[in-house]
């Protein structure tokens, strides 16, 4: 039996509606020896996989690392030397805040070959779902997507930046610094801009709150909202589209 020739693809799994998939990330899967996935996919992905391919969660969250990245980079390295094929299954688009970049720079090395298959990004789907556009004449001519939380564990120097400008700004990751979201954008005499908070976004379980810079905390608070959520901030939180149930219904012809 020759040899496997050990690979890398990085896959974006979508924002987390199973059918927000691509078929190419679908054929990935299928051809895949080892998945390593992360926390924040739909595991009803993990379907597609060969009934031979050996599945390893490596998700990280919040107070819960089930590997360190360093220890998933060294993982892929092995693990492709080892059995050939690695898919790393990562949520939303691995190249917006997903190391999807890190990971391949890591592995390339060691002679694996690398690919991507990019996601649909949870920035853009999510509120897309929720009727939320992102742009829309008349109110939005732009938007930043910012993290929330930068390497240091701090507020995005961005979203300051961001404040100041008339675009949306979509911030990933930022729930634990809401109350410091809010005084920045205060602070921009903003406290009347729309905002809305998306939690759990094109899941069954999705959880929303609606409301402006002064009063979203409150909502937040009464609503229950924690991560994994989406914080949009702008006029178009106001445009938002009444949208019938069909994003999560199967599309049928009558």
């Amino acid at each position: 039996m020759s040899l496997k020739i050990p690979k890398l693809t990085v896959v974006g799994a979508g924002p987390g509606d199973e059918d927000l998939i691509t078929l190419k990330a679908i054929k990935a899967i299928e051809s895949a020896d080892v998945i390593l996935y992360d926390a924040l996919i739909n595991e009803a992905l993990l379907k597609y996989a060969s009934k031979e391919a050996e599945i390893v969660f490596v998700g990280k969250r919040k107070g819960c690392y089930a590997f360190q990245q360093e220890q998933i980079n060294e993982l892929i390295v092995a693990k492709a030397k080892e059995k050939g094929h690695v898919v790393r299954l990562k949520g939303g688009d691995p190249f917006i805040f997903g190391r999807g970049a890190e990971e391949i720079d890591y592995v390339r090395p060691f002679g694996l070959e690398t690919y991507m298959v990019p996601g649909i990004s949870s920035s853009i789907a999510v509120p897309a779902y929720q009727g939320i556009p992102l742009t829309k004449r008349g109110a939005s001519e732009s938007f930043w997507v910012i993290t929330g939380t930068t390497k240091k564990h701090q507020l995005s120097g961005d979203v300051a930046l961001a404040a100041k400008s008339t675009a949306t700004v979509v911030i990933l990751m930022g729930m634990s610094k809401l109350g410091e979201i809010v005084r920045v954008f205060s602070k921009e005499n903003k406290q009347d801009m729309p905002i809305g908070i998306i939690q759990n976004g094109t899941r069954d379980n999705e959880n929303v709150g609606i409301g402006t810079i002064s009063t979203i905390e409150k909502i937040v608070e009464e609503k229950k909202l924690t991560n994994p959520a989406i914080i949009v901030i702008g006029d178009v939180v106001k445009e938002r589209a009444v949208l019938n149930s069909i994003n999560k219904e199967v599309i049928t012809k009558e």
